[in-house]
C-alpha cells in the first residue's frame, strides 16, 4: 500500500469520524509505509499522534485491513508530514481556480491544527447589505494591531457566512505574518478537548494550549449552553487572552444577550467588544453569490453555458440557506458536464426538484400572510379584503412582494389569494416595495424581520 492508497482508504473513515474530525486529525497524517504488520503514520506532533492513536487508531486500522493491508496494528511518529493526505475527488479540472491551490494550517507545536479552507477567503466574499457590516468589521481585524474589536461576536443563521469571514481573517493574518499562533475552534470541540483534559489530568497543559495563542476563533458558541464546567474554563481563557492583548473572535445563532444557559458574565463578556448581526440575504445577494459561483464554475467547466434567468429564478426560489444555495448550483454544474448539455431552466426544475419542493413547503402564501398580519396588528380578513386605508394596503404590499420573492407562486395565483386580485395589482404592489426598501429603513427593517420569522 502506498500514500494514494491511503489517501483513498482515508475518504472512507468520514462518515465514521465526521467532517471536522476527519479535516482536524485524520488528514494532516502522512502514511509512512507498512512494517512487520504495523502500519506506520507520521503526525505534525506528539500531541496529534497519541490523540489520534486514542480516538481512531482501530477505526483506521479496521479500514486498512478492509482494503487489504495486511497491518495487525498502527502506530504514529512526530515529525513534519510531507504533505497531508488529500481526498481522492474526480480528475482534476483543466484550468482550476488559483484559489483552490493551497490550504495553510493554522497550527503550532501544541497539537491544535486546523485546515484553513481556501475558498473562505475575503476575495471569495460576496459582500451585500445583510452583511456589509461584518465583512467590514472583519477586514479591519484582519489588518492586525489593535481595532477596538475585541471580541469581535458574528451572528446570524445557518449559512450566512461567519464561518467565511473566520477564515478569512485567517488567511489574511497568516499572509501578513506566517508567524501568527491561531487557533480555529468549534465550542463542541472546546469541550471535548476540556473533558478529555480533565479525564487525563492534563488540565495545565490544556491551559497551555488555548492560553498560549495569538488569536483564538471559537465557532458556534451557544453549544456551551449548559455545560457549566466548559464555560468556567472558557471564561478563564477568554479572560486570560484579553488581558493579555489577544483577539478573540466568537460566532454564534444568536446575540449574546438572546443565548439561554450560557452564564450571564460569559455573554456580557462577549458583548463586551463588537457584536455584529449578519443579516438573511436578500435576493440581490443571493444573485451575487451565485454569479460568483458560477464564474468559477466556468472556469473549470470552460464548455459549459447557463441559460439567462436561471440563476435569477434559484435566488427566488431558495432563499433560507446560503449552503443549500449553492450546493444546488454545485449540483447543476455537476451534471451537466456529465451529460454534456447546456444548463437550461427545464434541467434546473428537472435535477433540482428535490430541493425546490422543499423549499416551497416550508413557506406558503397562507403562512405569508398570518405573519403580516401579525407583525402590523391588522386582522387577516382586512389584509386579503377591498379596505385601501394606508395602515392596511402597504402591509397588504409587503404579503405581496414577500409572496413573490418567497414562493414560486405566479402573479395571477398571488392575485387569487389576495382577495382576487388582478395580477396587475400584485405587480404594482411589489414594484413599489421593492423602491421603498431602497429608500424606507422602516420598511426595510420590517422585510428583514419577516424574512427571519418565516425562514425559521
Amino acid at each position: 500500500m502506498n500514500e494514494q492508497d491511503w489517501a483513498r482508504v482515508s475518504e472512507t473513515l468520514i462518515p465514521a469520524v465526521g467532517d471536522n474530525n476527519y479535516k482536524s486529525w485524520i488528514a494532516p497524517l502522512c502514511f509512512d509505509g507498512i512494517e512487520d504488520g504495523v502500519a506506520r503514520f507520521v503526525a505534525p506532533t506528539t500531541f496529534h499522534g497519541s490523540f489520534v492513536q486514542k480516538e481512531f487508531a482501530d477505526r483506521i486500522l479496521s479500514q486498512l485491513q478492509r482494503h487489504g493491508a495486511e497491518a495487525q496494528r498502527v502506530a504514529f511518529t512526530a515529525g513534519q508530514p510531507r504533505r497531508a493526505a488529500p481526498r481522492p475527488s474526480a480528475p482534476a479540472p483543466a484550468a482550476p481556480a488559483p484559489a483552490e491551490a493551497a490550504a495553510p494550517a493554522v497550527a503550532d507545536e501544541s497539537g491544535l491544527s486546523t485546515a484553513l479552507d481556501a475558498r473562505f477567503t475575503f476575495d471569495r466574499f460576496v459582500v451585500g447589505k445583510p452583511n456589509e457590516m461584518a465583512h467590514a468589521a472583519a477586514k479591519r481585524v484582519a489588518e492586525g494591531g489593535p481595532s477596538g474589536f475585541n471580541p469581535l461576536f458574528l451572528y446570524g443563521g445557518v449559512g450566512l457566512g461567519k464561518t467565511h469571514l473566520m477564515h478569512a481573517i485567517a488567511h489574511e493574518l497568516k499572509a501578513r505574518d506566517p508567524e501568527v499562533k491561531i487557533v480555529i475552534t468549534s465550542a463542541e470541540q472546546f469541550m471535548y478537548r476540556f473533558i478529555t483534559a480533565l479525564r487525563d489530568k492534563r488540565m495545565m497543559d490544556f491551559k497551555l494550549l488555548y492560553r498560549s495563542v495569538d488569536v483564538l476563533m471559537v465557532d458556534d458558541v451557544q453549544f456551551l449552553a449548559g455545560k457549566d464546567s466548559t464555560q468556567e474554563e472558557f471564561f478563564h481563557t477568554f479572560n486570560a487572552l484579553i488581558e493579555g492583548g489577544k483577539q478573540i473572535i466568537i460566532s454564534a445563532d444568536r446575540a449574546p444577550g438572546a443565548m439561554k444557559d450560557v452564564e450571564q458574565r460569559i455573554t456580557s463578556r462577549l458583548a463586551s467588544g463588537l457584536v455584529v448581526d449578519l443579516y438573511p440575504t436578500d435576493y440581490e445577494l443571493r444573485v451575487g453569490i451565485l454569479q460568483s459561483k458560477a464564474d468559477l464554475y466556468r472556469q473549470q467547466y470552460p464548455g459549459l453555458t447557463i441559460a439567462p434567468g436561471v440563476l435569477e429564478f434559484l435566488a427566488h426560489r431558495i432563499s433560507s440557506n446560503v449552503r443549500v444555495l449553492e450546493g444546488a448550483l454545485t449540483r447543476l454544474f455537476a451534471f451537466a458536464s456529465l451529460v454534456g448539455r447546456e444548463i437550461t431552466m427545464e434541467m434546473t426544475q428537472d435535477c433540482l426538484s428535490d430541493i425546490l419542493r422543499s423549499s416551497d413547503s416550508k413557506i406558503s402564501i397562507e403562512v405569508i400572510q398570518r405573519k403580516v398580519s401579525d407583525h402590523f396588528n391588522i386582522r387577516l380578513s382586512d389584509l386579503v379584503g377591498p379596505k385601501r386605508l394606508r395602515s392596511i394596503a402597504r402591509p397588504r404590499q409587503i404579503a405581496m412582494y414577500l409572496a413573490k420573492s418567497m414562493t414560486s407562486r405566479s402573479l395571477p395565483e398571488i392575485g387569487r389569494r389576495f382577495g382576487g386580485r388582478d395580477h396587475t395589482t400584485v405587480l404594482h404592489g411589489v414594484r413599489k416595495i421593492e423602491e421603498l426598501k431602497q429608500t424606507d429603513a422602516q420598511i426595510a427593517d420590517d422585510l428583514e424581520l419577516l424574512r427571519r420569522a418565516l425562514e425559521e
